[in-house]
């Protein structure tokens, strides 16, 4: 039987990509030095039990300053509670770094500047959303580029609707 950890997750569970873990390894070390499996094994095992115990720590800081998500200030913090105090200026710096990367991040989708989209089909397609939006707040409908005229109030207009089985539900 595997060993249980506090989040009912086996050891199997926590783990980081071996992949990647060995390309860093071997990115790390000259280009003549060779690891051996069992070694990078242990390494990685390492590096698993030592994001575990920060983030253990990390969450206790958390847990003093009465909060429930767990912020970077904490894991620095964490750091300095644990005697990694010698890393702190390196790991804020790669923090300040990562957030100047993802700063053009927006709802969790990079911009592309453009890429995907030249200049002028973009205003094209602005002017078209503008037109549709005028068009809606003058009394037409428009759908798919093309406006149509609502009808006028006392009109009838047979519209067939789907009964809605969520709502009978709740």
């Amino acid at each position: 039987m595997e060993p249980i950890d506090i989040v009912g997750k086996t050891k199997e569970d926590a783990s980081l990509p071996k992949a990647t873990m060995t390309k860093i390894i071997k990115e790390m070390l000259p280009p003549d030095v060779r690891v051996a499996r069992d070694t990078q094994d242990l390494l990685i095992e390492c590096c698993v039990e030592f994001i575990n115990l920060i983030s253990s720590e990390s969450n206790e800081v958390c847990g003093r300053e009465d909060r429930r998500t767990i912020a970077p200030e904490h894991v620095l913090k964490a750091l300095e509670v644990l005697g990694f105090g010698e890393y702190i200026e390196e790991v804020y710096a790669a923090y300040e770094q990562h957030k100047l990367e993802t700063m053009d991040t927006v709802r969790g989708v990079k911009c592309t500047n453009g890429a995907e989209m030249t200049e002028e089909e973009a205003l094209a397609e602005q002017q078209r959303m503008f037109a549709e939006a005028r068009a809606r707040m003058n009394g037409g409908v428009a759908v798919g580029g093309v406006v149509a005229k609502q009808p006028e109030v006392g009109v009838e207009v047979e519209v067939e609707v789907e009964p809605n089985l969520e709502a009978a539900d709740s």
